[in-house]
């Protein structure tokens, strides 16, 4: 099994659901017991401090929802921050992930021209093999900005090595609609010609009925989400907003084809964080936050086996 879209589809098929937990490590809302044990490791410098943090965080709950979840999406910007000894703590990380098995999105939103865009690539995306790249990610998150011709590097790596990119379409924050929501003369979106031409490049490469050209969409957005799956049937989607941000299982519903693939749906710091928040943070003590992040994950899988077709793969056809 090479192709990307093959591979995530195994990975949903096998754990029942299209929840991915995002790694977003913020230094502030850490366990206090994960802070002593970078202290003692790594010593008075403080960027080693949070990498060595950042890196035990994002391992224990790789640990934690491995068994429950498909895939995971570190947020490469927290890592980047604290220069070389935080890329070191994010490429120890995902292949900790890449180890328990899990899809690895690493999002970074990279894109660039030419030599560039490949090399941005080729440094990321290992996909079916983990030791092809530094990163060893099976898949990336890629802006378009500069043009439909600065993808073509990244989709070919993508295709060489049966990884997958992730291309930003209508994103989940709000001021998206500044740029993405502008109309040219003939009525159509900026958002609706990136979907275009995303659903164009996936239609290349099909495999168990997608392409291994993604699409960023987000929840906060149900309307434009459940256009944009019809305009993009062959594209694997990437949807941030449940959760933290403000969308329910409801919102991302339209995303799914009615045997529950087509998407993975981001929770990120209603997992990291769930012992500081209701009703998490009632249930359990801070030095149980690991107990609080599998049950935030189990409550989400849960709520989107009830309200969405996401339920359907929890059924013998959903296990074939």
């Amino acid at each position: 099994m090479f192709h990307f879209a093959s591979r995530l589809n195994h990975a949903i098929r096998s754990k029942q659901t299209p929840a991915l937990v995002g790694l977003d490590p913020r230094f502030d809302q850490l366990p206090e017991s994960v802070i002593a044990n970078a202290s003692e490791r790594a010593g008075s410098c403080e960027r080693a401090r949070k990498a060595a943090a950042f890196e035990e965080f994002s391992k224990r709950i790789i640990d934690v929802v491995s068994p429950l979840v498909p895939a995971v999406k570190p947020q490469a910007a927290f890592f980047e921050e604290l220069g070389s000894t935080g890329c070191i703590a994010l490429e120890r990380v995902i292949r900790h992930a890449r180890d328990a098995g899990l899809i690895v999105i690493c999002d970074a939103k990279r894109g660039d021209i030419g030599s560039t865009a490949e090399a941005y690539a080729r440094g990321y995306l290992a996909g079916a093999d983990p030791a092809a790249a530094a990163w060893a990610a099976d898949a990336l998150t890629v802006n378009p900005y500069l043009g439909i011709d600065t993808l073509q590097p990244f989709v070919d790596v993508a295709e060489e090595r049966g990884a997958g990119i992730y291309v930003l379409v209508r994103t989940s924050n709000p001021g998206a609609a500044a740029f993405q929501d502008i109309t040219d003369v003939g009525g159509k979106t900026v958002y609706q010609h990136v979907a275009a031409a995303v659903e164009s490049l996936a239609g290349k490469s099909i495999e168990d009925g997608f392409g291994s050209v993604g699409a960023v969409v987000g929840a906060t957005y149900p309307k434009e989400l459940a256009e944009l799956r019809a305009v993009m049937p062959h594209v694997p989607l990437l949807i941030p907003g449940y959760g933290s941000q403000g969308a329910g299982a409801e919102d991302v519903a339209a995303a799914f084809r009615d045997d529950g693939l087509g998407a993975l749906i981001n929770s990120s710091r209603g997992i990291n964080f769930a012992y500081n928040k209701a009703p998490y943070s009632e249930q359990f003590a801070p030095k149980d936050w690991e107990q609080a992040v599998e049950a935030a994950t189990r409550d989400m899988i849960a709520d989107f086996a009830e309200r969405t077709a996401a339920g359907s793969l929890r059924t013998p056809l959903g296990d074939s």
